[in-house]
């Protein structure tokens, strides 16, 4: 089966690339949807179905008019046409007339690089975009990352406001933010056009348009400019999983047919997610979706992708409902090889284009080869994210008091994974905060959240979902396999959880937001959580903690709660205990002279300073030549020492 797989690559590719090069066969945004070349636009669609296709705009009196009707090519499923620039100057709004057998209707060029709303009817348009080129100040990151520490983010709620925030104020105020916390790669939620907001960008109706909401498409290129200027590296969720149902705007029926872009009947539609499934055994749509990827690449010099909703590609029943437990889950009937070919062929483009460029799997089937060479058999995605993780956490958090927390399978859960796939682990991200939900400190610290954050207020529900936020997150990082990942503002414990404008809050948008000025106030506790999590990545940065793969465990008692383990030079000690401390606690280490380099129980973390901070701790071998430090461990507190 995995012969064939590789064959099917094999045969895919040589099809594509028959008249060119990889690059060259995505490239449909060069030839279709509006570009601008001499004065003159040209107006392309691919629409095999369609009888007649006019262009309707102000320049028409949003008629069809034989003027502007466009051509279909000889022996070609593509249309055209042409009119120079002053019949549709920049600014001008536009739509196509489709014409099908039996029917016709509105629709967006699929191509088209700018897609607008009207406030007033939320009509959407595609629009005529030719501003003066922006001038880039910094060139393309193409030194390979060492190790992602991703900041997860959302432009629209990134102000602290109930409306939505532009590209303009995350350049100036939140990259800042991201680039002191200590992250290197900025992932970006919802930047291709989505309709509605509230779906976090995973309803896309126009691939090769900026989402306006956020602002004109010149600045989403500055705030990918000043991000590399910082250092950070930006990658975007790229949902090529399925689209939006929408059929004016989006690309559910662009010629009439429900079956251009997407499979016909059932397996044409994800009922779950109310979208469309792709049809990744069509050269038309395959090439579409590699030109888009290729076009975000060239034209925003974005660094590399997120592919969401993976496990719904790789399989016929969409992976929901399945728990995935034998190997042979993976090779059956109900795997969607067109799909891995896909996501192998889109893999191998992106890093002809950009060789340093990321790119991640959301696959939560543990499908393996996803994150492996191409060369050996794999699909060739850089990295995994290790999906189970903050499932865990949260099903500790709802369910399990932490006294009674198995730490035999935490430990299991941590670890459990090839070594050869490079995974990037996460304790939440913004699923674990949807509306219904609540952020991890949030769960942890209730009611008390609201009156307790003060500096000087010893209250024990804050003091207990501090500790257990800062350790929580240490020991998902420590456990990591390549990477992590933190969602925007729970490094300080953000509270409440995320639900965007919609009917049922009356269109607020008082929980689609990030109250920096929580973390801001020196007078409440949040800065303690953020100046913790900005030591903790610059530790794992540092000290190139990812380099070091193996994990190997020292120590572990479920019944004291506590456990050790060593990952090259450092030492990660946890104490779980809600009460008990424990003095010259013996800890097995290799031989040698450790320093103690950071401590959760620090006052400057808002703990209580029971651990003196930079001391040194020399191993000592037992009758059986073992070493062992011996340590004081405060109660629900981790230390991480350096062997010199």
């Amino acid at each position: 089966m995995l012969v064939r797989r590789l064959e099917q690559v094999n045969l895919a590719l040589k099809k594509l690339t028959i008249r060119g090069s990889l690059r060259e066969a995505a490239s449909t945004h060069l030839s279709l949807g509006p570009r601008y070349e001499n004065g003159f636009w040209r107006i392309g669609e691919w629409a095999p179905n369609a009888t007649a296709i006019f262009l309707i705009g102000p320049f028409s009196d949003w008629k069809e008019m034989p003027e502007f009707a466009l051509k279909r090519r000889d022996g070609s499923d593509c249309w055209e046409m042409s009119l120079p620039e002053e019949a549709m100057p920049h600014g001008t709004l536009f739509r196509f007339g489709m014409h099908w057998r039996g029917g016709s209707g509105d629709r967006i060029p699929s191509h088209a690089d700018r897609v607008v709303q009207d406030v007033h009817t939320n009509i959407f348009n595609a629009q005529a975009w030719r501003p003066d080129p922006y001038v880039w100040q910094h060139g393309t990151m193409t030194e390979k990352l060492r190790a992602p520490l991703i900041y997860e983010a959302h432009v629209g709620m990134a102000g602290e406001g109930d409306g939505v925030a532009d590209f303009h104020h995350f350049t100036e105020h939140v990259l800042p933010r991201i680039k002191r916390a200590g992250y290197n790669t900025l992932q970006l939620m919802g930047i291709p056009e989505h309709p509605y907001y509230g779906s976090y960008g995973y309803h896309v109706t126009s691939y090769f348009a900026v989402s306006s909401r956020f602002g004109p498409p010149e600045a989403f290129k500055r705030l990918v400019d000043t991000a590399h200027g910082m250092g950070l590296r930006v990658i975007i969720d790229m949902v090529h999983s399925h689209a939006a149902g929408n059929e004016v705007e989006g690309l559910s029926r662009q010629d009439g047919t429900p079956h251009l872009y997407f499979h016909a009947g059932d397996r044409g539609r994800h009922e779950g997610w109310d979208s469309r499934c792709f049809d990744y055994g069509k050269e038309g749509v395959v090439r579409f979706l590699l030109s888009n990827c290729r076009y975000w690449l060239e034209e925003y010099r974005v660094d590399g992708f997120r592919f969401d909703g993976v496990t719904s590609m790789i399989y016929h029943h969409r992976g929901m409902n399945r728990s995935f437990t034998h190997y042979d889950d993976y090779y059956g009937d109900e795997v969607d090889e067109e799909a891995l070919v896909y996501l192998s062929l889109v893999n191998r483009l992106i890093h002809e284009i950009n060789p340093s460029a990321i790119t991640i799997a959301e696959d939560v089937s543990g499908m393996p080869g996803l994150a492996y060479p191409r060369e050996f058999g794999g699909t060739g995605f850089d990295y995994r994210f290790a999906m189970g993780l903050p499932d865990l956490w949260t099903r500790l958090l709802k369910e399990v008091p932490d006294e009674s927390w198995d730490l035999d399978k935490i430990w299991f859960e941590l670890t459990n994974r090839r070594e050869q796939e490079p995974t990037i682990s996460y304790a939440e991200s913004h699923d674990q905060a949807l509306v219904g939900d609540q952020t991890h400190f949030f769960r942890m610290a209730g009611a008390a959240m609201y009156d307790h954050m003060g500096k000087g207020d010893p209250d024990a529900h804050i003091d207990r979902a501090m500790a257990l936020h800062k350790m929580i997150r240490l020991i998902t990082v420590a456990t990591a396999g390549a990477g992590y990942l933190n969602f925007m503002g729970n490094e300080f414990g953000h509270p409440e959880w995320i639900d965007f404008p919609r009917h049922g809050n009356s269109w607020s948008g008082h929980y689609a937001r990030r109250q920096w000025s929580l973390v801001d106030n020196v007078d409440l506790k949040y800065p303690f959580l953020a100046a913790f999590d900005r030591e903790m990545t610059a530790l794992a940065d540092a000290g190139d903690l990812f380099a070091s793969p193996r994990v190997r465990l020292l120590g572990i008692s479920n019944i004291k709660k506590w456990l050790a383990f060593e990952r090259g030079a450092m030492v990660f000690i946890f104490n779980f205990h809600a009460t008990r401390s424990r003095v010259d606690h013996p800890v097995p280490v290799s031989p040698g002279d450790y320093s103690l380099c950071l401590n959760s129980d620090g006052q400057r973390f808002g703990g209580h300073g029971r651990v003196e901070e930079e001391q040194r701790f020399f191993s000592f071998p037992d009758a059986k030549g073992a070493h062992h430090i011996y340590v004081y461990l405060p109660a629900r507190t981790a230390l991480v020492l350096r062997r010199s």
